[in-house]
């Protein structure tokens, strides 16, 4: 759809989808971020949002400035050009056989994160949690602490889930990691993110406290099960 006549682009503003384009999000990651006040927007007088061109770059600086990082990955289609993600733990020291299982959960909300929280501690006591607010910082964890586990939300900052959960499951280095999503989406809302759930469990949020644990319990019983060397 073409921006009507009065209501121009210009120089130091872009369109919700330029946006989206540029940080290799879906529309509504980027909406949700400017609802948060990550991006700072407006509305133009027929609705239309805009959002500061400068936000967008104080905001990619913001994740970029002073971080040393290796060599990436590699991204999937659609991701930023600049792939924030650690090499694999195994690539340098592996780590212990007796180590306790790793569980990463990717969740910006505070309410859910201490949810989960709660629910592996009272029902996982072996396991060690980890938590990351956003996409980039949640792909980077997962590249350091090769988790078993890793419970993805769809709708992140940062990355947006699907982009995210394409990239882990097309690396071989994250092949041992047993992927669970999280979502609020339901029916239709979820449909656009199919190509990257296929085969995946999907917790809708409301059932998260009744349907996780026994996808936990099923994805840590292999580390459970595995004989410990001393």
């Amino acid at each position: 759809m073409q921006t009507p006549p009065n209501e121009p682009v210009t120089a130091d503003d872009c369109t919700t989808v330029e946006v989206a384009r540029r940080l290799g999000l879906a529309v509504r990651s980027v909406q949700l971020m400017v609802d948060r006040g990550e991006l700072e927007a407006w509305k133009t007088p027929g609705g239309h949002r805009r959002i500061s061109r400068v936000s967008v770059d104080r905001w990619l600086a913001d994740r970029h400035s002073g971080v040393s990082r290796p060599a990436p990955l590699g991204p999937p289609v659609g991701a930023p050009a600049a792939w924030p993600v650690n090499p694999p733990a195994s690539t340098a020291t592996a780590a212990p056989a007796s180590r306790r299982p790793r569980m990463l959960l990717i969740e910006d909300s505070r309410h859910f994160q201490n949810l989960v929280t709660l629910l592996v501690k009272a029902r996982f006591p072996q396991v060690e949690l980890h938590l990351a607010d956003d996409g980039i910082a949640g792909l980077a964890m997962a590249g350091k602490l090769e988790p078993e586990v890793l419970l993805v939300d769809i709708l992140l900052p940062g990355i947006d889930g699907a982009t995210l959960i394409t990239g882990l499951r097309s690396h071989p280095a994250f092949a041992r990691s047993q992927l669970i999503v999280v979502t609020s989406l339901e029916g239709a809302a979820l449909e656009p993110y199919g190509f990257a759930l296929e085969g995946l469990p999907v917790v809708h949020k409301p059932r998260l406290a009744v349907e996780l644990p026994a996808l936990l319990a099923q994805a840590l019983a292999p580390t459970d099960a595995a004989p410990r060397r001393d």
